[in-house]
């Protein structure tokens, strides 16, 4: 309990709030989270505008929200933003002056995604000129441990509302947590897959796809992969597609440099089962 005496409390600005009915909830970033917002707001009566990188017009029209072309345009008409964006090296700090400028006076900001996406100095310059209140649970310099002391100056600022990195730490939240990791696990062993991962090259070195078409039979990919191996040639992904029937298959490898031609006619005159080979520049 907190015991506070007569007249610490000013009634006036605190027994009073604004409402949520009616009111535009501006979203930065429409992933997996972000999304969530969309329903929740629009049960309180909300009105929602949203910007995401790949949020298109006819995406937003499917969530029910307002396609906005970028993050400021969010700003100058949301009476509430909302943070959902990764941090990588795109994001770092991309939240800076001009886009709490865009914020009407007196709006909120809300930011439970990674506190570097947002240029701190920026947020608390504006909350103190343009009356900006902030709701954080990150912040640009969290303690290391668990147990370190918080000596962030937006933490003296009257217009912060701030929670210690613990928007997740519910019993529920954990126990999700644990069930997502042991899925995670189980399907990789099981299948080979990863859901939800993040570090897949968008790009591998591979320069050129050889197209095998062959007969379903043991030993071929094998081979083919040992005359590639002769070369040094490193496979960069590999998939063996098989019709229906299991008579004929065709494998699409991907490869960092181009078989010689001697390779490739070796395969053709050694191995019957090969029906045909090319190889194609990738772009």
């Amino acid at each position: 309990m907190i015991a506070l005496r007569a007249g610490e409390w000013n009634k006036k600005e605190f027994s009073k709030a604004r409402g949520l009915f009616g009111r535009t909830l501006g979203l930065v970033g429409v992933g997996k989270i972000g999304a969530e917002m969309i329903p929740r707001a629009q049960a309180f009566g909300m009105r929602v505008v949203a910007w995401s990188r790949s949020l298109t017009p006819e995406r937003a029209a499917e969530l029910g929200v307002e396609y906005k072309a970028s993050p400021a345009d969010v700003a100058r008409d949301a009476d509430i933003v909302s943070v959902h964006v990764a941090l990588n090296a795109d994001t770092k700090a991309f939240l800076e002056t001009n886009f709490f400028a865009a914020m009407k006076e007196g709006a909120y900001f809300i930011n439970t995604a990674r506190g570097e996406v947002v240029d701190q100095a920026a947020l608390r310059a504006a909350m103190k000129s343009r009356g900006l209140r902030a709701g954080l649970d990150v912040f640009a310099r969290e303690p290391t441990s668990a147990t370190a002391a918080f000596t962030d100056e937006i933490a003296n600022e009257t217009n912060l509302y701030g929670t210690h990195h613990i928007g997740a730490s519910t019993d529920q939240a954990q126990e999700a947590i644990a069930a997502e990791t042991v899925r995670i696990v189980r399907e990789f062993k099981e299948t080979g897959n990863v859901p939800n991962v993040v570090n897949l090259a968008r790009q591998t070195p591979a320069t050129h796809r050889l197209v095998v078409r062959h007969l379903d039979r043991p030993g071929v990919l094998a081979a083919v992969l040992d005359a590639i191996k002769s070369e040094q040639i490193n496979v960069q992904e590999m998939e063996n597609i098989v019709f229906e029937g299991a008579e004929a298959a065709v494998a699409r490898i991907n490869l960092d440099k181009a078989p010689s031609q001697t390779i490739l006619e070796g395969l053709r005159a050694g191995n019957a089962d090969v029906i045909e080979l090319s190889v194609l520049e990738i772009s």
